[in-house]
């Protein structure tokens, strides 16, 4: 046996897409989808055989935390684009894309947070069917918010829970849909 066929796998630069696959967790048809996508990058052998380049583990491990992470694979694209051009992503680049997708998570948390928070409450949506919605939305004035649960989308501020805060809530309400109101009336 020589000294190559002992060597360990991590010491090949490149791989097939069967041990791309292994070593990555990714399907091999995942990973041929990443690559037509753009997302990752192949060469070929003298058998015209896929080989990847040990550098593509590290692009893979940065998809599916982007993946993971609810981030568009345009963005994990615009994230690797370094990689694709033949520059290894370094700890510093990592740090830099994970920041940046650490704010776009706490935003996204912060708006979901404010959505859950609002769910036991008015959504404004016009169906008269919570107790208080005529004081809220008397002829349908909620309608100038726009179609939906108008409610669940803007800043105001949550609907209280107790009983006792609900018709200062409700004039509050009440007061913000009748300016609206006014503005789309004139």
């Amino acid at each position: 046996m020589s000294i190559e066929n002992n060597a360990p796998r991590s010491s090949t630069p490149v791989m097939s897409v069967g041990a791309l696959a292994e070593r990555s967790g990714f399907s091999v048809s995942a990973i041929h989808f990443y690559e037509r996508a753009g997302l990752i990058r192949s060469t070929r052998n003298g058998a015209n055989h896929r080989r990847y380049h040990r550098t593509m583990l590290r692009v893979l491990a940065i998809i599916k935390a982007g993946q993971r992470a609810g981030i568009p694979l345009a963005e994990i694209r615009s994230a690797i684009a370094p990689a694709l051009a033949g520059n290894p992503l370094s700890r510093g680049a990592w740090g830099a894309i994970s920041a940046a997708w650490r704010a776009d998570l706490d935003r996204r948390i912060a708006a979901l947070t404010l959505i859950r928070d609002r769910l036991d409450g008015c959504v404004r949506c016009g169906c008269l069917s919570h107790e208080l919605c005529p004081i809220f939305n008397e002829n349908d004035a909620a309608a100038a918010f726009g179609p939906g649960a108008a409610g669940l989308e803007d800043a105001g501020p949550p609907w209280p829970d107790a009983p006792e805060d609900q018709p200062r809530a409700a004039l509050t309400l009440s007061s913000r849909i009748s300016s609206a109101s006014a503005k789309t009336s004139s």
